[in-house]
């Protein structure tokens, strides 16, 4: 039986407008297991994001709880959550949130450098890990001098640089045309299988969610699996 990795456990989002309470999350329950890779889809302003939130402890619940490797976020200080984020969770967004001023190999040891190794140790991660995306001759350009593509692919690199046990990803080729699109999800797949990280992604990108191996939408509140074909 595999290994979860990341889960959670009847959690809900409620948010306060006026005298109206709003949900947005109902009493969701989610196991992802290591190695495995998941799609979530779903209308806008379905929560797919909150949800995102929620399971990278970026969020507290209203009820429930999250855990990663049975760690559970509601028992744990600000400084030891942020210390876990950065060695079980990998993120990548819409937007690549590169540091312009920095290269790519340096954009890609940050959350290494974060952790506490030495410089050179920490480039050195990095540096193989834009080999493993295709990216060995790009190490030190800036993200002005790399293509959409080039700079998203530098965020994975960065998302998992530090080895996580799950990468978070919201809408990582929303804002890629179809072709470098098709080229993420394959090496998002390639990885997944060289590496045995597990991946969530939130897409609207159809192709990409049936290439995951489990597809849940999102609806209501409501998680629900759905069938990838």
């Amino acid at each position: 039986m595999s290994q979860a990795v990341l889960e959670c456990h009847n959690i809900s989002k409620h948010y306060r407008q006026g005298d109206q309470l709003l949900t947005v999350l109902d009493n969701i329950s989610l196991t992802v297991n290591a190695g495995e890779t998941l799609a979530i889809t779903g209308p806008s302003g379905a929560g797919k994001s909150t949800l995102l939130n929620l399971l990278g402890g970026l969020d507290e619940c209203s009820s429930g709880y999250v855990a990663v490797k049975g760690r559970r976020y509601d028992s744990l200080s600000g400084k030891v959550m942020a210390e876990l984020r950065n060695h079980e969770l990998g993120f990548v967004y819409q937007f690549h949130h590169l540091l312009s001023e920095f290269t790519a190999v340096e954009n890609t040891a940050m959350p290494l450098l974060i952790r506490g190794l030495k410089r050179q140790q920490a480039l050195g991660q990095a540096a193989d890990m834009l080999a493993r995306v295709g990216l060995r001759d790009r190490q030190g350009h800036r993200p002005a001098q790399l293509s959409g593509g080039e700079r998203q692919r530098v965020a994975i690199a960065r998302a998992l640089a530090a080895s996580p046990a799950c990468v978070l990803m919201d809408e990582p080729t929303g804002n890629l045309d179809e072709t470098t699109a098709g080229h993420i999800q394959q090496l998002l797949t390639e990885l997944n299988r060289e590496l045995s990280i597990s991946f969530v992604i939130v897409t609207h990108d159809r192709q990409m969610a049936c290439a995951q191996q489990r597809l849940l939408s999102l609806h209501e509140g409501q998680l629900q699996e759905s069938s990838p074909v």
